[in-house]
């Protein structure tokens, strides 16, 4: 399942983060944390982790995200690697295909987080930069996804997908993986499906037995899918 998160950070938020992402911020080369196989396609820079602006954007993106309803329903999340940042331009303008680790270890917490799901957080406007579509590959065809500032996508970590060249202006973005407690991601789509379902129900005709039964159905089979 791709899905769109909309208006996650709003525009004093962004212009923020924007201004300390500028030339002055510790940008370090991309590929120093790429794994085996994704070194040799990654080409971009990447604001260094461990740095003290790097700690504190990563608290405002997750601070953005964990207090999104849609987000929590789509993700039910258990654990969230550190949002980490990069910028696309110049020769430093691409992702190439690649499928990120199965498990990555987060430097700011110390675990080890499974990628069952991948976020992207676009930090600025698509007309700000040529280029620079996520490409997200799928049983269903590649997914060429350039969202608003503020924006995010969410999609499953298993799929191969890329970041294509960026020919004009730069590319700025946050990115971060999440462990579900429901590691199957057809279990969270029709999770997901059955939630949004019941949240439209309620607005169209309030609480019914109808409701209250099929949210008993949803919370039992979270109880039978879930590892927390």
């Amino acid at each position: 399942m791709i899905l769109v998160l909309k208006n996650l950070l709003s525009p004093e938020e962004l212009a923020s983060i924007r201004a300390d992402l500028g030339p002055q911020a510790p940008w370090i080369d991309g590929a120093s944390s790429a794994g085996g196989q994704a070194v040799t396609q990654k080409n971009n820079q990447q604001l260094a982790q461990d740095s003290a602006l790097a700690i504190r954007l990563q608290q405002r993106v997750l601070q953005a995200v964990q207090t999104d309803p849609l987000f929590f329903s789509a993700a039910l999340p258990r654990k969230i690697f550190n949002p980490l940042f990069n910028r696309y331009s110049g020769a430093s303008n691409h992702y190439g295909p690649h499928i990120d680790g199965a498990v990555l270890h987060a430097k700011q917490t110390g675990e080890r987080v499974r990628t069952d799901l991948s976020c992207t957080v676009f930090l600025n406007e698509p007309a700000d930069y040529g280029g620079g579509e996520l490409g997200i590959h799928d049983t269903y065809g590649t997914q060429n996804i350039k969202l608003p500032a503020g924006h995010a996508v969410l999609y499953p970590g298993t799929s191969l997908h890329e970041v294509r060249p960026v020919t004009r202006g730069q590319r700025l973005a946050s990115f971060f993986w999440v462990q579900s407690m429901v590691r199957s991601d057809e279990q969270r789509r029709l999770l997901f499906e059955l939630d949004m379902n019941l949240l439209q129900l309620r607005q169209q005709h309030g609480e019914t037995p109808q409701t209250t039964a099929l949210t008993g159905t949803y919370h039992n089979l979270l109880r039978m899918w879930a590892d927390t």
